[in-house]
């Protein structure tokens, strides 16, 4: 039984070093003072802050901005989103009306292909309520896809007992009192991580955000701005300067996350009530 232990340990330990790599190395070589994309080593000869400085100086790649246009996109889109998961999945959940199965199939169906398969049907609409190049389009394609997400968020709602509704009905309580004082307190996990879901995804996006921004520089996205800093001519001299601002991007959301891990774990695998 120990072997098997110290054998496990180490199996972990080693695929948990293997995880780790790539972000040390990242980190590591935001504060490279010397060389550009290619080095024959990892830690860096010289350590400096001039890379992140770098990036907040440099005229023609605002990060700055970028930083906060994805902040603004997330944020509003989190709270849009969530509303948007967690009201369908308890309707769907707890409600029962005519077409709600027909409901539940149609979205699983479309739920099975990718969303960058409409990005250019979804282009030529906000073309054509000349909403292209904008922050607000980033928001309004984000939040509108919310609403076939709601399966994780149904399934939660359905492990609560539903003798909890029946209940509170007899006491006089509206399906509406049932949502904001029973079932809503007992879905924090849910709500958690429907919103770390929604708040992370505009960091991460580059197909959509790409295709609806264009040329517009200032209203990119860190994922669209980063990228485009490393081109074929500027690579080399920006290649520090971009691992700083991977390193930047990735601060809220780990943050976020070891805040609320509990949370998201429960999300993920647990019920609402447990025996």
């Amino acid at each position: 039984m120990k072997k098997k232990n110290f054998l496990d340990q180490t199996l972990l330990t080693i695929i948990a070093l293997i995880w780790l790599f790539p972000i040390a190395w990242i980190v590591l070589t935001s504060f490279r003072s010397e060389g550009g994309r290619f080095v024959s080593y990892i830690v860096p000869k010289s350590f400096t802050l001039s890379n992140y400085q770098n990036l907040f100086q440099n005229d023609n790649y605002p990060f700055a901005t970028w930083f906060f246009n994805t902040l603004f996109v997330s944020v509003i889109s989190c709270i849009l989103s969530t509303i948007i998961t967690i009201a369908m999945a308890y309707t769907l959940s707890r409600l029962r009306f005519r077409f709600r199965k027909k409901i539940l199939k149609i979205a699983l169906v479309l739920n099975m292909f990718p969303g960058f398969m409409s990005m250019i049907a979804v282009y030529y609409i906000l073309k054509a309520m000349n909403l292209t190049q904008s922050l607000f389009a980033l928001i309004l394609v984000y939040s509108s896809g919310a609403a076939l997400g709601f399966y994780i968020a149904k399934g939660f709602f359905d492990t609560i007992p539903r003798s909890l509704d029946e209940s509170a009905m007899i006491d006089g309580a509206t399906k509406f009192d049932i949502f904001i004082h029973i079932t809503i307190p007992l879905s924090k996990p849910i709500i958690v991580y429907t919103m770390l879901m929604a708040f992370i995804a505009p960091w991460m996006d580059f197909i959509f955000a790409k295709v609806i921004m264009g040329d517009n520089v200032e209203k990119y996205t860190v994922a669209i701005g980063l990228f485009s800093m490393m081109t074929r001519s500027s690579a080399n001299s920006n290649y520090m300067s971009f691992a700083a601002g991977c390193v930047l991007i990735a601060i809220p959301i780990t943050l976020l996350f070891m805040k609320l891990q509990k949370y998201y774990v429960e999300g993920i695998t647990g019920g609402a009530v447990k025996g």
